[in-house]
């Protein structure tokens, strides 16, 4: 049994075999009351438990940090207010007589996308492409209510020692050194750089969606300062993604409730990953040692794909070795959807954790 904690809503289902095996249904949070709220989980449980076609063994879910998610305690997340020092799983785990395994979104997320999502499509790609190239390593970015990430390395979800790796959006702001990524990186930041763009006040300025809509030429209002407010977003998020890419150095998926506008940010964000910097001699070197594909530009994802490849002699004999040339990261969107990610990648990491198959 898995649930996507949101702070407006909690979204249950089931898994097996990494499909639903309940239809989902959401349910109010009520995060500003733990009674209220805890009862809608309990009751969200027993329903799917109800609908479930085989008994469940075990629930795994996404639920908002700062968290103990190790020992299932739920510490202060900002958009649950209620939820401060709350055993949560321990809770689950009396009521349900099951293993309870909580993890952050962006985690599970990142981890689902690395079963089943973005990495091994482009692994696939490479493959029937005859590259000699494969990716082990996947940074998962969430762009909605907030910047969320996670870090898969070679198959295991890196969680860090307090369960808080990952955290994209306490990354430093470009634009704004004082201020954290998420600022430049989000739904508010849409709404904001629109507001300021657009010469209207922050009430007045409609959501991502109808923003979205108006630089695509589709809605009332003003254009420029639409393309203009996605723009600015891509390049504070590539800003931000370079950072975490010079230490993890893999593949980047991008989820969350703003990766609908992609055309109008993604662009923005490879460019920056592209970027340099300037040394004290004048010259520039790049940013990333390698160097970034969008992965949803059909001529980008074929150069991609296709690398570098080259064939060499090893000196002394007539060995041959095959290496591609090109080191390269690529940034897709996500192959799954962001809430399918999290349900298959809650689903999974329990799995694993039992040592039993699908």
């Amino acid at each position: 049994m898995t649930l996507d904690a949101g702070g407006t809503n909690f979204v249950f289902s089931a898994m097996r075999s990494n499909r639903a095996a309940t239809e989902p249904f959401a349910l109010p949070s009520h995060g500003s009351d733990l009674e209220r709220s805890l009862k809608t989980i309990l009751g969200g449980f027993d329903r799917v438990r109800q609908q479930a076609p085989s008994p469940p063994v075990a629930i795994s879910f996404a639920f908002p940090g700062p968290a103990d998610y190790e020992n299932g305690i739920i510490a202060s997340p900002r958009n649950l207010p209620a939820y401060r020092n709350v055993a949560l799983g321990p809770i689950l785990e009396d009521t349900f007589g099951l293993p309870v395994f909580l993890n952050n979104d962006g985690d599970l997320f990142t981890y689902g996308e690395s079963m089943a999502g973005l990495l091994p499509f482009v692994n696939w790609m490479l493959e029937r492409a005859g590259s000699p190239k494969r990716f082990h390593n996947l940074l998962g970015v969430t762009i909605g209510t907030g910047l969320g990430g996670g870090i898969v390395r070679n198959g295991e979800l890196f969680k860090g020692d307090n369960s808080i790796a990952g955290e994209m959006w306490l990354l430093r702001s470009k634009a704004d050194p004082f201020r954290n990524a998420e600022e430049q990186v989000s739904i508010r930041a849409v709404r904001r750089a629109y507001a300021q763009l657009a010469h209207i006040g922050l009430c007045e300025t409609p959501e991502p969606k109808e923003i979205c809509d108006i630089a695509e030429g589709r809605g009332e209002g003003d254009r420029a300062a639409a393309v203009e407010a996605f723009r600015r977003l891509g390049e504070a998020a590539g800003d931000a993604i370079t950072q975490a890419v010079t230490l993890v150095d893999g593949l980047v998926v991008i989820g969350g409730g703003v990766s609908g506008a992609h055309s109008l940010f993604l662009p923005a964000l490879v460019d920056e990953m592209n970027a340099t910097f300037l040394a004290p001699d004048g010259t520039r070197f790049r940013r990333l040692v390698q160097k970034t594909f969008n992965l949803e530009d059909a001529v980008q994802l074929k150069q991609f794909i296709q690398g570098e490849p080259q064939e060499l002699y090893v000196p002394g004999g007539t060995r041959r070795v095959r290496f591609d040339a090109l080191q390269r990261t690529g940034v897709g969107l996500s192959r799954l959807g962001t809430s399918q990610a999290i349900a298959i990648g809650a689903y999974t990491f329990a799995l694993k954790q039992l040592d039993i198959g699908g």
